[in-house]
């Protein structure tokens, strides 16, 4: 089956990754037309891909004979993804899913009642280097210790050497509009008692970036069962977990002298470790990295692997699974609802920080 698929959305990381490998996947997609507030580069997008219809509205594009719709807009996605449900078509989001748990609850409410899928776009969950790892974590016995560690750094250098259509600045008026549209969300999901520090860690580190590791952990170990700590400032950020007794710490870093950026997952028990190094998310088909070290006890000797597992592209595996997912009815791993889970836990990490106070199954949705 061969999907007709519109996108709402045509910048940096439709331009990067998606019109890319959906014209890898022409045998599974049909990319039927694309959206733009800024209308001549959905019309540039649309001459370099041969795609048939643009438009300025996504209300139009919704309307226009599709099987499904791509959200690829900054903003929460939810309005979009709730309307393109209502008109039959399947959804795929971008991440973040929606800003509040109340808004991704009405987004699976919505798919469900019309009987599509939707999907969140989680690329590391698809790296075939993550499978190994959470095949290699399967099998470990007596796990100390996760820790997650990401040094961010500028996007800028690592999407220079792609040929990307120039964008022309949207209106003051315009701007003002989606940023308000934003603001207002985001009060809402973090409540009138968080700080603004908490409001824009919450918007610009725990929805725009953090939002992937803590669905990649909670893809290797499930759901937490605790939230234990949070420290919170703008260009760093501490989370405390706990998956029963094995404790789980995330380091977000913002260290934007060097473009050198790293995000490792690394799982310590008494005879194995495990890490998983990421490249940069904005490089096509750059492999990650699998380093297992054992050794035999009570002797000296030890040992160190480094395995590279594929050079498939998680983007691009995640729209197979987009595909798989309508085609089959089945669900994807990164379905609606799992993406709900990251955001109650998003909403749970504020709630923490500002308590100063632990939360008990910080990801279940209905607690917020």
């Amino acid at each position: 089956m061969r999907v007709r698929i519109g996108l709402v959305g045509t910048g940096v990381i439709a331009q990067v990754m998606h019109l890319h490998y959906l014209s890898e996947l022409a045998d599974r997609f049909d990319v039927a037309a694309v959206c733009d507030l800024d209308g001549s580069a959905a019309e540039a997008c649309a001459e370099r891909y041969g795609i048939p219809a643009t438009f300025t509205d996504w209300r139009e594009l919704i309307a226009h004979p599709l099987d499904a719709v791509m959200v690829l807009t900054s903003g929460s996605h939810a309005p979009i993804a709730q309307a393109a449900a209502w008109a039959g078509r399947h959804v795929f989001v971008e991440k973040p899913m929606c800003f509040s748990a109340a808004e991704g609850r009405a987004m699976v409410a919505a798919a469900e009642a019309a009987g599509v899928v939707l999907m969140t776009g989680y690329p590391k969950r698809y790296d075939p280097a993550f499978a190994r790892m959470r095949e290699e974590t399967a099998g470990l016995d007596g796990a100390r210790l996760l820790r997650v560690t990401t040094l961010e750094s500028p996007f800028r250098p690592y999407v220079g050497h792609y040929p990307l259509l120039p964008r022309v600045p949207l209106s003051a008026e315009v701007t003002a509009a989606l940023t308000k549209d934003s603001d207002e969300r985001i009060r809402a999901a973090v409540g009138p008692q968080a700080t603004e520090l908490e409001r824009q860690v919450y918007a610009m580190v725990l929805l725009d970036t953090l939002v992937h590791e803590l669905n990649t952990v909670r893809g290797l170990l499930g759901e937490p069962t605790r939230l234990d700590y949070a420290s919170l400032a703008l260009d760093q950020v501490t989370v405390m977990l706990r998956f029963g007794d094995l404790p789980v710490a995330i380091h977000w870093i913002d260290l934007p002298g060097i473009a050198r950026y790293e995000m490792e997952f690394a799982l310590y028990a008494p005879d194995r470790r495990l890490r998983l190094s990421f490249p940069s998310p904005f490089l096509r088909n750059e492999p990650t990295m699998l380093e297992i070290e054992g050794g035999t006890g009570g002797t000296s000797r030890s040992w160190r692997t480094e395995e590279i597992t594929g050079y498939e592209s998680g983007f691009k595996n995640e729209l197979v699974a987009f595909h798989d997912s309508i085609v089959t009815g089945l669900p994807a791993p990164t379905s609606g609802p799992d993406g709900l889970r990251d955001i109650a836990l998003c909403q749970a990490i504020i709630d923490s920080h500002h308590r100063s106070a632990p939360v008990d199954y910080p990801s279940e949705a209905s607690h917020v």
